[in-house]
Parts: C-alpha cells; structure tokens; sequence
C-alpha cells in the first residue's frame, strides 16, 4: 500500500471550516482529520502523537493544519507546534485561520500588481488604510503591508480602542509601528481617505464601509479593495470582479472580491500542494501565502 499524505486540522473553533477541508482534499491529501475545540495547550500533545506514530522519513508526508477565527492565536498554535517537535521527527504545518493569511495575502499582492502595473508605485512608502482592520483579514493584511515598507493606518469604526490594541500587538509581534485613527462616521472616513493612497476594505460581510461620494472625494486615492462578496459590498460601485479598472474621475483604481478571491483560492490550494510535493516538512504562515500570491500575480 502507498504511503498515505494526512493532514490533521486543529482548530479551536467548535467546527474546521469546510471550505480548508475541501481545498486539502482537492489539493491531494489522502486523509483529513479535524480536531475540533482545541487549546493552546493541547497543540504539544497533538503534534507528537503526529509525529511519532510514523517513521522519520514520514514526517513529509505529515501535516498540520490551523485554523480557526483568531491570527494570533493561530500564530500562537503554530509557534507551539514548532517546538513540540523532537529531531529526527518532524511534519508540516500551514496556518490560515478563517482563510485570513491567504485572503489577506491575496489582496495585498493584488493591489501591488496593480500598483506597478498601471500606477508605477509600489508598497514601499505608501500610504495604506485599513478598514475592518480588527478583524482576521484586516490584521493580516495591513502586517503584510507594513512588512513591505508601506505606512499603515488601522481605522477604528467604532473608535481607537480596539485598533489601538491591534496595533501594539503588531508593534510587540513584528516590531513595526502602524498608526491608528478614528473612521467612526461618514465625515472621519472622508477625511482620511483625503490623506490616504489605498484604501483596504476587510469589514463584516454585508456592510458597506465606503459611499462612492468619499471616493468621489479622494482625489490622491490610487486603489481601493474590497473582500466582501455579500451584498451590500464593503466599496458602494465596486464591482465584484473587478481587478484595476477605474472606479472613479480622479482615477482611482478598484480591485473587487472575485479577483481577489480567485487569487486567494490558488494560494491555498498552492500552499497545500507545496506541503505534498516537498521533500522535508515546511512551515507555512501569512508571509509564504504572501510570496506565492506575488507570483501568481505574476
């Protein structure tokens, strides 16, 4: 019988997200296995069981997968199973809580795409905000920008409490300062897109963030991108596939959900073939879903 490709999929949510476990599969696991409820705690144990029911040479052939709702607390598994693992025996892991590395990823290397190819810019100095910048995607996304050079602002719909808290956990994780401001009201939000370059646009499914007004308004916004497919989307005028067309007189560019989820899918999917085609186990994160969405966006 052939050596079987398993993946294990913890997550501490009561269940693993459907859609990972189909995209495992299709991917060309042989087996998934979810590992519904988990805790910090228990990812040591479940790491070793992995690792020591099968020989060392297996352990490519192993993986592990974190999922969840939380990129802190997926990071925070991720790091512990690291350092669950005892030489010679070791397995894979990729961590994509909510889908959130890799939607996030996705978007960023959708709107450096088109950046550079239709504005001659990159993300290095440039001006980002955030909006729905507490959520997963939001998170991951503005890190990703920040990573790269870009000057982020994390706007708070609901104050800068939250955002502030965000923001320090970036600043103590990756060592890097991200502003936070106020986009509370329709007035906030049309000035600071009046200061911003691109705007990312990571809210609840369903809630419009920005009126084609401010956008009308923001004559030094060079693209806006939204991840929300359900109606109303987050950017009023934004269609769904849109990937750099002109949403705007000013000529601010729109990248809309379908694009950036066609990007997202091919990340996951590729991050999960990459685990079974390697020769040694990898380690997967929000940074290697970013560097394959660059060159899937050629």
């Amino acid at each position: 019988m052939a050596d079987k490709h398993i993946l294990h999929m913890v997550t501490p949510q009561k269940h693993m997200s459907p859609f990972d476990v189909n995209m495992a599969l299709d991917a060309g696991y042989d087996a998934t296995l979810t590992y519904p409820n988990a805790t910090l705690e228990e990812v040591t144990g479940l790491v070793q069981d992995a690792i020591f029911s099968r020989a060392p040479k297996m352990g490519v052939k192993t993986g592990m997968f974190f999922g969840g709702k939380n990129a802190i607390q997926a990071l925070d598994m991720l790091a512990a199973a690291k350092k669950a693992l005892v030489p010679p025996f070791a397995i894979s892991f990729f961590a994509d809580p909510a889908g959130s590395f890799t939607t996030a990823a996705a978007m960023a290397a959708c709107v450096e795409h088109t950046l550079k190819t239709k504005k001659n810019r990159d993300l290095k100095g440039l001006k980002i905000a955030v909006f729905g910048a507490t959520g997963v995607v939001g998170f991951s996304a503005a890190v990703i920008a920040a990573l790269e050079g870009a000057k982020l602002t994390l706007v708070g719909h609901d104050g800068v409490k939250r955002v502030g808290d965000s923001a320090q956990e970036i600043k103590k994780r990756f060592e890097i300062d991200v502003n936070v401001t106020d986009g509370s009201d329709d007035a906030k939000k049309t000035k600071i897109l009046s200061e911003t370059e691109v705007a990312l646009c990571a809210g609840r499914a369903g809630v419009q963030i920005l009126s084609r007004a401010q956008l009308g308004a923001a004559t030094t916004l060079l693209v806006v991108a939204d991840v929300n497919a359900v109606p109303p989307t987050g950017v009023e005028g934004l269609e769904m596939n849109a990937n750099g067309s002109e949403l705007t007189a000013h000529g601010t560019l729109g990248i809309g959900p379908l694009a950036i989820g066609n990007i997202k899918y091919k990340t996951e999917f590729g991050l999960f073939q990459k685990m079974i085609a390697a020769t040694k186990p990898v380690s997967f994160d929000f940074r290697d879903a970013f560097a394959l969405a660059r060159e899937l966006n050629g």
